[in-house]
């Protein structure tokens, strides 16, 4: 298993944090990660992109030219990144906040209305983590409760009241997916 994401969009909409979550629940698990962040200008309100690598052996690069598998959260990452996507590999865009959709063929894509999932739940920070809950279901690299379980062990102490709410963040972004995309 070789598998590369790349996660993208503005800075504060979490992009660097699920990036990173899914590189500890790899790493938990045992596997080779490696996890690159890129800011703009700003970090909050930028652009703001990174690349996760996932494999069962040494990882030879972590530079990543063509993901398998792109997370889109805002306009100029889906253009930007759109045709970038391996043939065969999956788009999964924030199509509460992205009206663009993928005319490839040779991809899957995956829209998912993860700020309106995430405001219907309490708070649209959770967002990433609705998408991240998606792309695990359409392309399931790792298990959700692996998932669950890093950010069990790595959200930092001051956010541990928000642990069920990321959850069920997880859990909304994986019912999304199953019941339309992949149905």
């Amino acid at each position: 298993m070789h598998e590369s994401f790349l996660f993208s969009g503005f800075g504060g909409q979490g992009v660097m944090f699920v990036g990173q979550l899914l590189a500890y629940a790899a790493m938990d698990e045992g596997l080779e990660v490696t996890w690159i962040p890129s800011y703009g200008p700003e970090m909050r309100g930028g652009t703001a992109h990174c690349f996760v690598v996932i494999a069962d052996r040494p990882i030879g690069s972590p530079v990543v030219s063509r993901p398998k598998t792109a997370i889109v959260f805002n306009n100029p990452s889906f253009e930007k990144y759109e045709l970038q996507v391996e043939p065969g590999g999956l788009l999964a865009s924030n199509s509460s906040l992205i009206s663009a959709t993928s005319q490839r063929d040779d991809i899957t894509f995956a829209p998912i209305p993860a700020s309106s999932i995430a405001d219907e739940l309490g708070s649209l920070k959770i967002a990433n983590l609705v998408m991240l809950g998606g792309v695990l279901t359409a392309h399931p690299v790792l298990r959700l409760e692996a998932l669950k379980r890093a950010l069990d062990e790595h959200i930092p102490a001051r956010r541990r009241d928000l642990l069920e709410l990321n959850f069920a963040a997880v859990d909304r972004g994986a019912e999304y997916v199953a019941s339309r995309v992949l149905a």
